[in-house]
């Protein structure tokens, strides 16, 4: 897909889709600044990528000092960011709307919206003075419908596709892309910790019962979505802006 030579940025780096859209982007010859909270978790994919010409940040999404300093980083080494994978997320304690405490419902939308908004801020000034990039921001299916005891991260993904369509309109004219992925039910950490917390002792019951609904009876891998991921930051998807694409099995049919 031509990514030779190209500068792929992506947030959440160290986290299930996050490490195999790098893999990816790797295997298809980009540059990589990778980004997450976790210092120890960024070195071991690093290596187990055997990664050659790379870029290891440690930051906070929330904070935009933190942000502005890695998208930065990452101009000074290379010049330029082609592909922004605006990725990093959480998914928040489960609780009803009337069970849920204020701090958390501030915790999931600080990452989830205020984070996604940062990125966008930074990274979308350097790709439009270069007049080219593609930025993809990680929404989810749960941004198109409702969903029990998530509300606030139902609310944030919500957020993220509004979001995207205002930075692509914003961006256009420059030539810069910016779209939203909506995966629905994923083989992850994030994914495991939904079906615990719904039955701790029953999680495997919480996935047949959850696989049951999927049209294609499967969560999808975690490198299915990191497929699209690829195919929006390449020339292939150059007249794709401003959109949000489900990948969900069937789910939302």
């Amino acid at each position: 897909m031509g990514f030779e030579e190209k500068v792929v940025l992506i947030t959440g780096a160290a986290g299930g889709i996050g490490k195999e859209t790098a893999r990816l982007f790797a295997k298809h010859g980009a540059k990589l600044a990778l980004v997450d909270l976790n210092p120890k978790a960024l070195e071991s994919l690093a290596k187990e990528l055997e990664l050659e010409d790379y870029l290891l940040q440690t930051a906070d999404v929330t904070s935009e000092e933190q942000v502005k300093n890695f998208v930065q980083q990452t101009k000074k080494k290379y010049g330029k960011i082609d592909v922004f994978f605006n990725n990093a997320g959480i998914e928040g304690k489960r609780a009803s709307i009337i069970e849920t405490s204020s701090e958390d419902f501030d915790k999931v939308l600080n990452v989830n919206i205020k984070g996604v908004f940062l990125g966008l801020k930074h990274v979308l000034a350097i790709m439009m003075e270069q007049r080219s990039g593609s930025i993809i921001n990680m929404a989810s299916i749960t941004g198109l419908r409702g969903s029990v005891g998530l509300a606030p991260y139902s609310a944030s993904k919500h957020a993220v596709i509004g979001l995207t369509k205002t930075a692509s309109i914003e961006s256009a004219e420059t030539g810069v892309r910016v779209n939203a992925i909506c995966p629905g039910y994923v083989d992850t950490r994030m994914m495991q910790a939904i079906e615990e917390s719904i039955a701790p002792d029953h999680a495997k019951l919480v996935r047949e019962k959850t696989l049951a609904k999927v049209p294609m009876k499967r969560y999808a891998r975690p490198e299915e979505i990191a497929e699209l991921v690829l195919f929006l930051a390449s020339d292939n998807a150059s007249f794709i802006t401003g959109s949000h694409y489900v990948i969900d099995g069937g789910l939302l049919a």
